[in-house]
């Protein structure tokens, strides 16, 4: 058995994972957590960490199942290849790339870190550029805002900030 590369269609690594595994492949799909702005509170979502690729486990012998079907599998574009050889993967970085995931599920990303650069998109100050302090509850964060030449704490709806480049 050998890992490869399946390149899916945009948007659509979820559906190819899911049609592969219902014909009885062995595919993974490494995703990260990631907090995102919803309305005016946060959620959890999870992302694939490679757009548009996962992973798939073939057999290389000839008593192997086709490989046929992958191709016309619905979420799925192709099976990467270079020249005609199908791009392999070691299961070393398999490994690895599924102890990541379960390390990332611990400890999810965050949208803000403590001292990053936000603009103020809604209400009375909007336009103003603050530093990210902390969330403040589930949709509320803190932010410093320089008011009379001095910095002042603003509470603010997350969904009401942009982070500045």
């Amino acid at each position: 058995m050998q890992w490869f590369v399946v390149h899916t269609k945009p948007k659509q690594e979820t559906r190819a994972l899911t049609n592969l595994e219902r014909q009885g492949y062995d595919c993974f799909l490494p995703t990260i957590p990631k907090k995102r702005v919803k309305g005016k509170s946060f959620e959890m979502v999870r992302e694939p960490l490679f757009s548009r690729y996962l992973f798939i486990e073939l057999d290389t012998t000839l008593s192997g199942r086709s490989w046929a079907p992958i191709r016309s599998t619905l979420g799925v574009s192709k099976l990467v290849a270079f020249s005609s050889e199908p791009a392999r993967v070691s299961p070393e970085l398999i490994q690895l790339l599924r102890d990541q995931e379960a390390a990332l599920a611990e400890s999810p990303l965050v949208q803000y870190q403590t001292g990053d650069i936000v603009r103020i998109k809604n209400g009375p100050f909007k336009g103003l550029e603050a530093v990210y302090q902390m969330d403040d509850g589930e949709s509320r964060a803190m932010v410093l805002i320089e008011l009379l030449h001095k910095p002042t704490r603003l509470g603010v709806e997350v969904g009401d900030l942009l982070k500045v480049s």
